[in-house]
């Protein structure tokens, strides 16, 4: 299978990562400095899509990727990518988030020496022949506040270094826990003192709606008069042009960025023109063993996915703890399973999906199993690809509407997964649970108890429980050479409504469900096609 996989890298990229793609038996083809135009014209044959900063995948480079399974960013930013047009489309969009911490952190401190002390503008003064020693009186960072925005594992490692300076901590991150800001040294405060107290404001946030211009003309104003300011996040967080009228009213003391809203830069820039603004090209991440780290973990990430369908690091799905991975697997597949079953049972389009989780499975990441769920009832009904990316989109789409619920009740289950399917003429429901932490099955149909070891190929048979119906269905079965792999039964009473599973080695055609459909007592007799049972 890996043979044919095609691999373009259009960001230069450590030999040892591409080593990885060819020794998977990838086909990897570097080509860097592609025009727009070109990487569209390219991209079509390509199952996987190397990036760093220095392309845009733009909504129509998705639109003309007819095979494109992921995109990998050697690196933590995906604002280069359309990640709304790549879930659309399926595409799995991958980041190295960890990659760059230190080398980030650490260009973040080396801007804020620098800034401090005027450094890039002495050496340019005795570059010049000048000896201007009076010229260039800088601040200590010895016992001055400094305020950190976004505490990630960079604004962590900003911390830690700056403990070192004996700097005083503050910060400001929506999610930080009190464990985590203790073990930085870190007093967790509002934006708003955030902009009050620091002598010192560096950020490390994504570029997001609630984050573009967050240092405005507004919050400059609140900010202590000759306060500086480091941003090597992403361009847009700071207001260029109010952070230039406030450089240049004296507001703001120093600045220092690589990071811009337009890269490169114009010349021309407002910020370039004036003397306590301080900036690099964009090369936070830029240092060898940055460039080594983030290339063979792209690299792996993405033989893993193209290869086993392991998934690390997305950034269009959600996120599940190392440590629930073994117990979730098995219900993710589970989920899968169950829903394809009910999406090939029912012939009316579904108009409301809904998943309870019981007992251990509602203590799990149930968003990576309601999407698993809703991809086996989408598969089989939709004549496009269909995986973890988009289903919930396709759900959205076509009006599904999708449903939670977690509950305390399991039964005489370790964990309950049920889905509740409904159409405008019926209703639905299947179980299921997970046995020895790997053994999955389906317990339950329409409230009929079952046990059932899902196969690839089964022959679903609803019928009046009368004597002799499902062994007609195995004669005839047998007659057409076709093997039984295993026969799997439910009822309500004896003489009411039953239900059968039959596993068969091989499909059964129209004509032969036909002939089977004619079996007195026989309601409902359809044949399903499976996910495979690995997990």
């Amino acid at each position: 299978m890996s043979s044919a996989i095609r691999i373009l890298i259009s960001d230069p990229i450590s030999e040892d990562g591409v080593r990885i793609f060819k020794d998977a038996g990838f086909q990897v083809d570097m080509k860097t400095k592609l025009t727009p135009e070109d990487l569209a014209r390219e991209i079509a044959e390509y199952d996987g899509l190397v990036i760093r900063s220095g392309t845009r995948v733009t909504k129509d480079i998705i639109k003309a990727a007819h095979k494109l399974k992921v995109i990998g960013r050697a690196g933590a930013g995906l604002d280069n990518v359309d990640l709304e047009a790549a879930t659309a489309k399926g595409i799995v969009v991958m980041n190295t988030p960890g990659g760059n911490t230190i080398t980030t952190a650490e260009h973040t401190m080396s801007l804020l020496l620098s800034m401090a002390r005027k450094i890039p503008q002495a050496n340019a003064s005795n570059r010049s022949g000048k000896w201007e020693k009076g010229k260039f009186m800088g601040v200590e960072l010895f016992q001055k506040t400094l305020g950190i925005v976004g505490m990630g594992k960079i604004g962590q490692h900003v911390a830690q270094i700056a403990r070192g300076l004996s700097m005083n901590l503050i910060a400001f991150d929506p999610y930080l826990t009190p464990e985590v800001a203790e073990k930085c040294g870190v007093h967790p405060v509002s934006l708003e003192e955030i902009f009050q107290r620091s002598d010192f404001i560096t950020v490390h946030t994504p570029l997001t709606t609630e984050t573009t211009d967050l240092v405005n003309k507004n919050t400059l104003a609140k900010m202590k008069k000759g306060v500086y300011i480091v941003n090597c996040a992403r361009g847009g967080i700071v207001n260029e042009q109010d952070l230039a009228d406030a450089l240049s009213s004296g507001q703001v003391a120093g600045a220092a960025f690589d990071v811009f809203v337009q890269e490169p830069v114009s010349p021309e820039h407002p910020l370039l023109k004036l003397d306590n603004f301080i900036s690099t090209p964009h090369i936070g991440a830029a240092t060898k063993e940055a460039q080594e780290n983030v290339a063979l973990a792209i690299a792996d990430q993405m033989v893993d996915y193209l290869g086993k369908g392991i998934i690390r690091f997305a950034a269009n799905l959600p996120s599940i703890p190392p440590d629930e991975m073994a117990l979730l697997g098995p219900y993710q597949k589970l989920a899968e399973i169950m829903g394809s079953v009910m999406a090939q049972i029912i012939s009316d389009p579904i108009s409301k999906v809904t998943l309870e989780y019981g007992g251990e499975v509602a203590n799990l990441s149930t968003a990576a199993l309601t999407i698993a769920a809703l991809k086996g009832i989408l598969a089989p009904i939709l004549d496009l690809r269909v995986n973890e990316v988009n289903a919930p989109s396709l759900a959205k789409e076509r009006g599904i509407e999708v449903v939670e619920v977690r509950s305390s009740h399991h039964g005489d289950y370790m964990g309950l997964l049920t889905i509740k399917i409904s159409s405008a003429n019926a209703h639905h429901q299947i179980s299921g649970s997970v046995f020895q932490r790997r053994d999955y099955r389906i317990v339950s149909m329409d409230n009929l108890a079952v046990e059932v070891v899902p196969e690839p190929i089964m022959l679903y048979l609803a019928n009046q429980d009368q004597p002799g119906v499902v062994g007609a269905v195995g004669t005839i079965l047998g007659a057409h050479k076709i093997n039984i792999s295993r026969m799997q039964f439910g009822r309500d009473f004896p003489g009411g409504k039953a239900v059968s599973l039959i596993g068969v080695d091989t499909d059964i055609n129209a004509k032969l469900l036909d002939e089977l459909r004619k079996i007195p007592n026989v309601l409902t007799l359809k044949v399903l096609h499976l996910p495979a049972r690995n997990v």
